[in-house]
Order: C-alpha cells, then sequence, then structure tokens
C-alpha cells in the first residue's frame, strides 16, 4: 500500500471518530484534505487510458466536497456542490464506458439488475418528490445519473477481470447508498449520525472506485 492511500485511511479513520462523537467542528477542517490524497495516489500511478478521466472526477468530487460545507450559508451552496457532483458521476460513467473489457458478455442477471435499480430510481423519486419543491428536477436528473453510473459499474462487473470489478462495483453500491442517506436526511427525515453515515460510505466509495480502477489497468 502506497504511503499516499496510508495517509488516506489515517487521516478518514480519524476525522470519522470526530464525526461519531459529533466533534463537526473539529471534523470541518479536516474534510477538504480528505480526497486529495486518493487524487495524488491516481496522479502518481502509471499512465493508462482512463487515468486523466478517474482524475478528473475525484477533483470534481474535492470540489463539491468544499462546496458543500458552506451549505448553512444558502441553499446555492447546495446546488453548486449538487453541479460538481453530478459532473464528477458523468466523468466515472465515461470512465467505466472507456474502461478496456475482458469479455463483452452480458448475461441475463445484468437485466435483473436493472430492474433493480430502475426500482430504486423510482422508489427514491417517489419519496422523495413531495418534498423537493424547486428542487425537483435538479434532484431528478443527479439520481438518474446516479443509477446509470450504478449501472454501468454493475456491467463492468461482468465484463472486468476479478477482483476488481468486484472493488468498483462495492465502490458504487457505497457511492449511491451515501447519496442516498443524504437526500433522505436533507429532504425527507432527519436520520441519527447521518453524517458520520454519509461520510463513510462516500469515503468508503472513493477509496475502492480509485484503488479498483488502479488496479484494473495495471493487473495484466
Amino acid at each position: 500500500m502506497s504511503n499516499y492511500l496510508k495517509i488516506f485511511i489515517g487521516i478518514s479513520v480519524f476525522y470519522l471518530i470526530l464525526l461519531f462523537f459529533d466533534q463537526d467542528e473539529i471534523a470541518w477542517y479536516l474534510k477538504p484534505v480528505l480526497l486529495p490524497f486518493l487524487i495524488l495516489e491516481t496522479y502518481s500511478s502509471e499512465k493508462f487510458k482512463t487515468k486523466n478521466l478517474l482524475l478528473s472526477a475525484l477533483v470534481f468530487s474535492w470540489i463539491g466536497d468544499i462546496v458543500l460545507m458552506f451549505t448553512d450559508k444558502g441553499e446555492l451552496y447546495f446546488i453548486f456542490g449538487l453541479v460538481s457532483f453530478l459532473i464528477a458521476h458523468v466523468l466515472f460513467i465515461f470512465l467505466f464506458i472507456k474502461q478496456n473489457k475482458e469479455n463483452s458478455k452480458t448475461p441475463k442477471l445484468f437485466w435483473l439488475s436493472v430492474l433493480g435499480v430502475v426500482f430504486y430510481l423510482f422508489g427514491m423519486l417517489s419519496l422523495l418528490f413531495p418534498k423537493l419543491g424547486d428542487l425537483k428536477i435538479p434532484v431528478a436528473v443527479y439520481a438518474i445519473t446516479i443509477s446509470l453510473m450504478l449501472l454501468l459499474a454493475i456491467k463492468g462487473y461482468f465484463n472486468w477481470s476479478e477482483p476488481n470489478n468486484q472493488t468498483i462495483l462495492f465502490g458504487a453500491l457505497f457511492f449511491i447508498s451515501s447519496d442516498s442517506i443524504l437526500a433522505i436526511n436533507k429532504f425527507h427525515t432527519e436520520l441519527p449520525k447521518s453524517g458520520f453515515f454519509i461520510m463513510i460510505t462516500y469515503l468508503i466509495a472513493q477509496y475502492l472506485i480509485t484503488e479498483g480502477i488502479i488496479r484494473l489497468n495495471h493487473t495484466k
């Protein structure tokens, strides 16, 4: 494991402990220094076809992290943060599309997964829509985008080599979990320890996707 990953994991664990024990004011200062270590890990890795897409997705995620730190100052910060993460997910989508495939088979299980993701999408939107107000369209676009990202990660599970296909898929699932907790907490029902659960699933997601993609491209 590289030094960048060791530092990322170490700071993340400390950050999550602070959140769990409601030390949000101290944790606030640590949030901007988390993702840069995954960015550095990607930047320092050997060149591969989708490297720039992964770097760009991580950078826009980092920008989203920083912008969302100021949501208490106005709704625009939430919207700008949403846009940053929307761009990040679009970049992840292109990354998954362009990633080299070991095979091009699409088994029947994938189509069952499509039904599951569609069910999730309509379930989440049905739950949130009555309380979204003017944010109905932006949130719907975001939900569709992350659902597509997940679908492509599922497709990649069947097309990419093991075990990194599993790593990336779990990363996408954790990302969806993080976004879902955030959305439910903000628009529907305030959840206990929401900040902790949003961030632990988010940090695991970014770690798994980053490491999965790097290893997938360097395990030849």
